[in-house]
């Protein structure tokens, strides 16, 4: 036990989340764990603070009916501590446990393939062509689109391009 102790101290909880990259339902998961963890730790520490024996002599000395005090001394000394089994908070812990790994390994796969998406992006970007190099044919075919919106505009009697000589100026007077 004084192990499990030992190794619960030694966990950094403020780096752990940010370290791992942990959000949403994980990182909260794991800061309400934190969270029962404490509260835990805090209660034992204030149980184990308390004094565990009563000094029996002194009531006897401060009370007048003594008899009072024989019998309760008589009932704690048959008192026995009762068991628990925590097979079932084992369980829960356990369960827990499960989830936030199965969580964990999803939000992996979500990242690899979001890392694995940028990097093909990356890819396609480092081995583009500039515009200079392209032509309108290949244009049109990455943006079918384009071709789409050109033939509405020339069905409807439209030459140019809405805005364009606003933004370059008009080349017909040269």
């Amino acid at each position: 036990m004084a192990s499990g102790r030992s190794a619960a101290s030694k966990i950094n909880w403020s780096h752990l989340s940010t370290s791992l990259g942990l959000k949403g339902s994980t990182a909260s998961s794991l800061s309400a764990f934190k969270k029962r963890n404490d509260d835990a730790r805090r209660r034992l520490l204030s149980l184990k603070s308390q004094p565990t024996s009563v000094n029996f002599a002194h009531y006897r000395h401060t009370l007048t009916n003594t008899a009072v005090i024989d019998e309760i001394e008589q009932y704690m000394g048959k008192w026995k501590p009762v068991t628990y089994d925590v097979g079932r908070q084992l369980k829960a812990i356990e369960a827990f446990e499960a989830q936030a790994v199965k969580s964990a390994e999803e939000t992996r796969g979500r990242v690899q393939r979001e890392v694995g998406s940028l990097e093909g992006t990356l890819r396609n970007i480092e081995e583009a062509r500039g515009w200079e190099d392209l032509t309108v044919d290949e244009v049109a075919k990455a943006q079918p689109e384009i071709d789409k919106r050109t033939e509405q505009l020339v069905s409807k009697g439209r030459w140019g391009v809405p805005g364009y000589k606003e933004k370059f100026g008009d080349l017909s007077v040269i």
